[in-house]
């Protein structure tokens, strides 16, 4: 009788340990499912939200790299505007000094000439000028 005391002893252990094991998974099994059920709208938000962002990620950089080839080209057009600015500078230095020999010859020869008619005297000469210029 005592085998058979252990033996019945054994078979409750079992299956209580079985049935604590099938609890557990049960449990275990309505506790994600409602869990999922409860974060699952939340968890969609977000993904949404996150693949929004994305796209706009996606776009700031295509504008960014769109911008950054532009400014290249802009700053490449504004070095060879510098670059003719520079050249025409350079080159119009010979005819600027040039200019300012002709026209002192000719500022010369005007000053001859107005000091001829006021008999030589630059005083004269510039008392006429003046008196011209004001209308007198």
């Amino acid at each position: 009788m005592a085998a058979l005391e252990q033996y019945r002893s054994a078979v409750i252990a079992v299956a209580v340990v079985v049935l604590l094991g099938l609890g557990g998974v049960i449990g275990g099994g309505v506790a994600y499912w409602l869990t999922a059920g409860h974060y699952r709208p939340i968890v969609d938000k977000q993904q949404d939200a996150i693949s929004v962002a994305a796209q706009v990620l996606g776009s700031c950089r295509t504008t960014t790299s769109t911008m950054e080839g532009q400014i290249s080209q802009q700053n490449l057009a504004l070095a060879d505007l510098r670059l003719a600015a520079e050249k025409r500078a350079k080159e119009a230095v010979p005819i600027q000094q040039q200019a300012a020999k002709a026209a002192g010859e000719d500022y010369q020869a005007a000053n001859r000439l107005q000091q001829e008619r006021t008999g030589g005297d630059p005083e004269a000469a510039a008392a006429a000028i003046i008196d011209k210029e004001l209308g007198l």
